[in-house]
């Protein structure tokens, strides 16, 4: 994770990069859970459900390369298949490519895992 990113955004652009990820996930919670419990088939259901825990994982801010993929994905998926609005799918499809780009920012699970450390090494003086 730490080659993707070479540094976690901190300040006004992680706090962006939050909300981001806040509203992406909720938003593919909301639109994915409704359509996992009304499938009729397997692949509805499998698409829902990566839609579901990619935002789960968006939420988390873990695995944010993998999940915004799996949130624009659906996002791309419902495009094509649903009818309905057409601007909120490429909203949700743009802003999870986005943040798999950018990556979560520092108030994340991948920034806690993965992030820089710093190691202090001091001298011994006699």
């Amino acid at each position: 994770m730490r080659r993707l990113f070479s540094t976690f955004a901190q300040g006004w652009p992680g706090a962006g990069l939050l909300i981001l990820r806040l509203v992406a996930g909720s938003v593919a919670l909301v639109f994915g859970l409704p359509g996992v419990w009304a499938a009729q088939s397997v692949e509805p259901a499998t698409l829902e459900g990566a839609a579901v825990i990619g935002g789960a994982l968006l939420l988390a801010g873990l695995w944010t390369p993998v999940s915004g993929c799996l949130v624009a994905a659906f996002a791309l998926w419902s495009l094509t298949v649903k009818s309905g609005d057409p601007w909120r799918n490429i909203l949700l499809a743009s802003i999870g490519f986005a943040l798999a780009m950018i990556g979560p920012g520092v108030w994340s699970l991948d920034a806690r895992l993965f992030g820089w450390r710093r190691i202090d090494v001091r001298s011994r003086e006699r």
